[in-house]
């Protein structure tokens, strides 16, 4: 097999969640280049809509179809409508999340513990696991899951996320192992990325960081990661977490 037939996608149907912004929008962009087609979800339907002429304009298939990944009961439609109109899913990026600051540990309420978990850790696994068993009943495929050196290198005061993410990365080896061996599951640990939510962030922040690299990464960094852990070039690859951080310490 050719160095370029080790990461064609032609064929293969990606469920990417968080799809319609930030690293999300790039790696469908990115599957859609590399042959896949593609579905797009995220809670706006609009924003998943014009990511999706994005993709039919790079002339693969697309599927715009909102849910929220925090809450348990959308996600079931979700997987039905992925499955009722491609047939298939061969990739599945669980890369939604959120990472709200709480004013500290003991301040932070029920109501924003719950929603952080639920999206970075509860959607990710009823999906994840969804998913996997019909892969598993069907030949295979992989799941990539979304993680952050969060959960590797814990932040005051980001204790619901970075736990959330910690529990995430456990999922990738459960459900890796649990699925084996035609499923395959890892974790992309990534770094500060300039997407959209870095707006928000100080100059300084957005401009350094505090390892090998010293910048933060443009969202098409992620593209290569993704795109490995994607395809036949990583077909020795399962349970394991690649850090996309630019070396952070």
């Amino acid at each position: 097999m050719s160095i370029g037939q080790l990461f064609d996608l032609t064929g293969k149907v990606a469920l990417v969640t968080g799809g319609s912004r930030g690293l999300g929008r790039q790696i469908v962009l990115a599957f859609a280049q590399a042959g896949a087609d593609v579905v797009i979800t995220s809670r706006k339907a609009d924003n998943c809509r014009e990511v999706a002429a994005e993709v039919e304009a790079l002339g693969r298939r697309a599927l715009a179809h909102p849910c929220h990944i925090g809450h348990w009961d959308e996600i079931d439609g979700l997987v039905e409508a992925a499955y009722g109109h491609f047939g298939t899913v061969d990739i599945l990026v669980n890369n939604a999340g959120m990472s709200p600051l709480a004013p500290s540990s003991d301040e932070t309420s029920e109501e924003l513990f719950d929603k952080v978990v639920a999206v970075n850790f509860k959607g990710p696994f009823r999906l994840g696991a969804l998913v996997a068993r019909r892969m598993a009943d069907s030949g295979g495929g992989c799941i990539i899951n979304v993680s952050s050196t969060g959960a590797l290198m814990p932040q005051p005061m980001y204790g619901p996320y970075a736990g959330a993410k910690a529990a995430l990365n456990t999922l990738t080896q459960v459900l890796a192992l649990e699925y084996a061996p035609t499923v395959r599951v890892n974790t992309l640990s990534a770094g500060p990325f300039l997407t959209d939510i870095a707006r928000n962030w100080p100059e300084e922040i957005r401009a350094t960081t505090r390892s090998a690299v010293g910048r933060p990464g443009s969202p098409e960094e992620i593209v290569t990661s993704a795109l490995y852990l994607a395809s036949p070039a990583s077909s020795y690859t399962n349970g394991a977490l690649l850090r996309v951080d630019g070396g952070l310490y």
